[in-house]
């Protein structure tokens, strides 16, 4: 595989869709994005492995919607890693990648070198869609659960928008001749469709304990659901991650026999939102007092990003609703 061929898979989402069992589905490869995400941050082992997983969902789960502005993931814990927090926004023009962001809270203290999901604690999994203004943006949540980040992406769909929801995810750090090491991610998302999908609406309490699949699915859907899951079951972590195996050519050998039909990929990116007008904008609620507060030894109000590490120093009379000046005016 030559190096243009391979860069034509990286950072793409490409949705599927098995027409004998009425399911769709999305397959991803993240290099770049990734790239982009963790080098930002100096994360341990296991922090950048949640870190890779939630990014890999958020690429998948967000390519599903009509988006018109932002789908946000978010994990909430009193683990060692407090917060993971991902964006996906969606192309401002189309025909353009989407873009990505993530960024994890932990205590560098109570971080150990066991298993990633042992790093979080008890909290909840929580998916936000923003379509921008007019629009009224939409939460829901659900508590974490199971030994992965996809098993609680799997129990919220379940739960709380009565999808039946499947993921198979692979990721970690890859080394090729001549190449830096760097961290590659693939994984594969499946859901069977109803006949009018309540996502992005009101879903269930979730009262009695959690749905499964076989609660939301006739017998014969439930038979189709199954076997699809048992094809996707033999797929391997180097077929996800790639890059030698064209994505086209893995949904070919899992589902084949499913009436599968392929639809056109569409790129994904890093990217940040943040700008010095967005930091102004934040601090804007703040009284001139408030701002001094803020202020460095050096006279300087100064805001770091979290998701790219962008650096904005501020004069401290251009900030808050008392400025003294505003800035190009």
């Amino acid at each position: 595989m030559t190096l243009g061929s391979k860069l034509a898979w990286d950072d793409t989402v490409l949705p599927f869709q098995l027409d004998h069992s009425d399911i769709r589905g999305r397959v991803t490869r993240l290099d770049g994005v990734l790239s982009g995400i963790l080098k930002q941050h100096n994360y341990p082992p296991s922090v950048e492995a949640l870190v890779a997983e939630m990014a890999l969902l958020t690429a998948l789960i967000g390519q599903t919607i009509k988006l018109r502005w932002k789908l946000s993931l978010q994990v909430q814990s009193k683990g060692a890693v407090r917060m993971i927090a991902t964006d996906f926004y969606a192309p401002e023009v189309e025909g353009e990648p989407a873009r990505i962001r993530a960024y994890a809270s932990f205590d560098p203290d109570r971080v150990t070198d066991g298993p990633a999901m042992e790093q979080i604690g008890e909290g909840y999994f929580a998916i936000m869609l923003d379509q921008g203004q007019g629009m009224q943006p939409y939460k829901g949540i659900t508590p974490l659960s199971g030994d992965t980040l996809s098993s609680c992406a799997e129990a919220y769909f379940a739960q709380s928008e009565q999808l039946p929801t499947k993921f198979a995810l692979s990721f970690g750090r890859s080394s090729e001749p001549g190449v830096a090491e760097r961290w590659r991610a693939g994984g594969i998302m499946i859901q069977h469709m109803p006949e009018a999908s309540p996502f992005a609406k009101d879903g269930g309490s979730g009262e009695g304990g959690l749905l499964l699949a076989d609660d939301l699915l006739t017998d014969e859907e439930g038979e189709n659901w199954k076997r699809v899951n048992f094809h996707l079951a033999t797929v391997e972590a180097m077929e996800l991650i790639g890059p030698s195996l064209p994505t086209t050519d893995l949904l070919f050998r899992l589902f084949h026999e499913e009436g599968l039909r392929v639809f056109d990929a569409s790129p994904v990116r890093f990217g940040c939102s943040c700008s010095e007008d967005r930091v102004r904008q934040s601090l804007s609620i703040y009284s001139a007092k408030d701002i001094e507060t803020m202020t460095t030894d050096e006279g300087r109000v100064t805001a770091d990003c979290q998701f790219c590490g962008a650096h904005y120093d501020l004069d401290p009379a251009t900030v808050g609703f008392e400025a003294k000046e505003v800035p190009g005016e």
